[in-house]
């Protein structure tokens, strides 16, 4: 039986500590932010440490701290990223999957310039002279990234090159961390989206050239080995409007193809339209991806291939976006300047629905200084605006009697035809004379000349100042005017118009040329010869000799007219060519209202540059390139002056339909190479890389 001294001594030691304890509970507190156990509770549990963290735990505080994104857990997915965004309080548009991709397809390839017998390591391969082969910048091969993978998502392939396997890959950066040479790069799909040609990529001849930035090669390979959806993809990464281009770019890639300097080059666009068509004549649309919304809204006032382009990829990138445009239905100059023989419409009407269905909104029939000014999309809330109000206003020749009846310009020939056509065909068709002429060197002028043909024109005649080797025009349309029994008169600068005592246009008066000096443009400049004038009879003319901007809505408001900085050829203008910020922060643009009428490719390509510039506004970050940004250039170790090792292949024909057939309507003219042609001409490719190529690769 316990003493009473026992008890009392044991109730008084029993209370000391408790005081103890009390107060070294306040003295040692520590707070744990209760976002700590939310943001754990949303991983995935495993303590894998494949993020980088001891544990989930630990990669939770550092979430809740600001030292790690949303997107930390490897293992959990997307959905938890954008729930641990939620918690944060932070823009879910940044709670995207991280994948690894491989920048490197030489691999093996590679010429060496010294054996190498260490340690097979390419950390250590890399400390002597950067490796051994003669790329800088290449895949040493021996697999650093595949040791340091946990997930077994990466191989080196056939070719010596890491290959990811996406579906193991967790986007972890594992091997990001032990490439010596930049190799593998860890990116979400928006990254992807907003990358532009660098110096230091690895990328082939054609990539570099391509004003959209496709990635070619990737896209021949992949319709050499039957993954016709991989190859639309791998285009539509770039290039929203494949179908178009498909039929009307004129392919500047091709002139940098490798196997061009020794061979014919790949048919590179053929392709493109190959595996476009493939998939819209599926009966299925591929998925594309949306990043999670940001909640910005941005108006893209023009819907021809800039403006869409730039919708396609803000939308992509999470934003809300609306186009305005001033025609009754989207598509600008490439649905109203472009004949239905080289685009169908309902083509292109496709392709672009399947830009709508991504929650891209369309408000037709408005033109900006008419119907709404830019003070009003901001007032309605639209944090950005892009301008792509295309070139619609033709140059005239600035000669007497261009004014006459039967006298017409090129852009307002062709829209007003394509509106009945396409609108309104129930009433009379537009007038079309029977010995027409047609002045200009440009696709516009031969897309006129070749209309005229299919409309019952008796005679067309295009009067041009300078030769045939210095027309604009792509070839393919010359030659196809050529064969559909189009006149050219070359060296032939117009005076004056003529007419009748009516007003109708009935001659026009030319002066003959010579070709001197080349001039700013390094062609050879005419020159007109004295006494030279002769005159061509003609009942209706059409001048095509260009078109600029119209930026009438210019004067619709002070800040517009006092602000906003237009070049002397009424572009918009921009300090930096590839942000296309205007003077005035929130106002970009991009297309023929930048740069003057162009390549429907290079405004799809300023379509996206724009896009990326926006969204970086919006993030308030800096919209600056990074200054190796390759833009129009090539690096120069990739252009090469021969290509040893190649054996000749004839390249596939363009399939068209007679001469005899088309020119009775206005079917599409030129048509898609076959399965088997497609297969063949894929396998002509080289799959270059920045110096490496296939030799005898058929």
């Amino acid at each position: 039986m316990l003493s009473l001294s026992a008890v009392l001594f044991m109730l008084a030691l029993g209370a000391t500590c408790g005081a103890v304890l009390s107060a070294a509970s306040k003295i040692f507190y520590v707070y744990e932010d209760p976002r700590v156990g939310i943001v754990e509770g949303y991983t995935a549990g495993a303590n894998c440490g494949g993020c980088g963290y001891a544990g989930c735990a630990a990669a939770a505080v550092a979430v809740v701290a600001g030292e790690a994104p949303p997107s930390v857990c490897i293992v959990a997915g997307p959905e938890a990223t954008a729930n641990i965004a939620g918690v944060m309080g932070l823009d879910p548009g940044t709670a995207e999957s991280l994948l690894s991709y491989n920048t490197c397809t030489g691999g093996d390839r590679a010429a060496e310039k010294y054996v190498y017998m260490g340690i097979k390591s390419c950390q250590a391969l890399a400390t002597l002279h950067g490796g051994q082969r003669f790329c800088p910048v290449g895949c040493l091969g021996f697999g650093d990234c595949v040791k340091a993978c946990a997930f077994d998502a990466i191989k080196i392939g056939a070719h010596g090159y890491p290959v990811v396997n996406e579906m193991k890959c967790v986007g972890c950066g594992a091997c990001e961390k032990v490439c010596p040479k930049d190799i593998m790069e860890i990116k979400t799909m928006s990254q992807r989206l907003l990358h532009l040609n660098q110096y230091d990529d690895r990328i082939a001849p054609c990539q570099q050239t391509c004003p959209a930035e496709i990635d070619i090669p990737k896209y021949v390979y992949q319709t050499k080995i039957g993954d016709y959806e991989g190859a639309v993809n791998t285009i539509r990464e770039r290039n929203p409007l494949m179908l178009a281009c498909g039929r009307v770019c004129p392919h500047p890639c091709e002139d940098k193809c490798r196997r061009g300097i020794e061979d014919e080059p790949v048919s590179i666009n053929q392709l493109k339209r190959f595996v476009a068509d493939y998939e819209m004549n599926s009966g299925k649309r591929l998925p594309i991806s949306v990043a999670p919304s940001t909640g910005k809204k941005i108006a893209v006032v023009g819907g021809g291939p800039a403006g869409l382009s730039c919708a396609y990829f803000l939308r992509r990138l999470g934003h809300d976006v609306t186009i305005f445009d001033a025609m009754p239905k989207l598509g600008g100059m490439i649905r109203y300047g472009i004949p239905e023989y080289r685009l169908p419409k309902d083509v292109l009407a496709w392709e672009i629905d399947g830009i709508l269905n991504l929650g891209v909104e369309h408000k037709p029939n408005v033109a900006l200084g008419r119907d709404f000014d830019i003070g009003a999309l901001i007032a309605s809330g639209y944090d950005a605006v892009f301008l792509g109000i295309g070139a619609w206003k033709d140059y005239t020749l600035g000669v007497e009697g261009e004014n006459l009846q039967g006298c017409y310009t090129g852009i307002n020939f062709l829209t007003n035809f394509a509106v009945w056509q396409q609108e309104r065909p129930h009433e009379q068709r537009p007038f079309i004379g029977k010995k027409c002429v047609v002045i200009g060197g440009g696709n516009t002028a031969i897309d006129c000349v070749r209309t005229l043909v299919r409309l019952g024109a008796d005679e067309v005649t295009i009067v041009y100042r300078r030769t045939r080797k210095e027309m604009p025009a792509n070839e393919v349309e010359i030659v196809a005017a050529e064969h559909e029994g189009i006149n050219f008169t070359f060296l032939a600068a117009p005076t004056q118009v003529i007419g009748d005592e009516a007003g109708n246009v009935t001659q026009l008066e030319y002066l003959k040329m010579e070709l001197g000096e080349p001039d700013a443009s390094g062609r050879r400049r005419p020159v007109p010869i004295e006494g030279s004038e002769t005159v061509i009879d003609t009942d209706m003319l059409i001048t095509a000799i260009g078109q600029g901007p119209d930026v009438f809505f210019k004067d619709e408001s002070k800040r517009l007219d006092e602000d906003l900085k237009l070049t002397r050829w009424n572009t918009i203008d921009s300090e930096d060519e590839i942000a296309l910020q205007s003077s005035i922060p929130y106002i970009f643009s991009g297309g023929d209202a930048a740069t003057g009428a162009d390549l429907v490719v290079s405004a799809i390509g300023a379509g996206r540059r724009a896009a990326r510039s926006i969204h970086f506004y919006l993030a308030n970050e800096d919209i600056t390139p990074p200054s190796k940004t390759l833009f129009r250039n090539n690096i120069p170790v990739s252009i090469f002056e021969s290509v040893s090792g190649i054996t000749q292949l004839p390249r596939t024909k363009m399939p068209e339909l007679p001469v005899d057939e088309r020119i009775k309507s206005f079917v599409e003219a030129d048509l898609v190479i076959t399965e088997d042609e497609a297969l063949y001409e894929s396998s002509r490719c080289l799959e270059c890389c920045l110096i490496c190529y296939n030799k005898d690769v058929a």
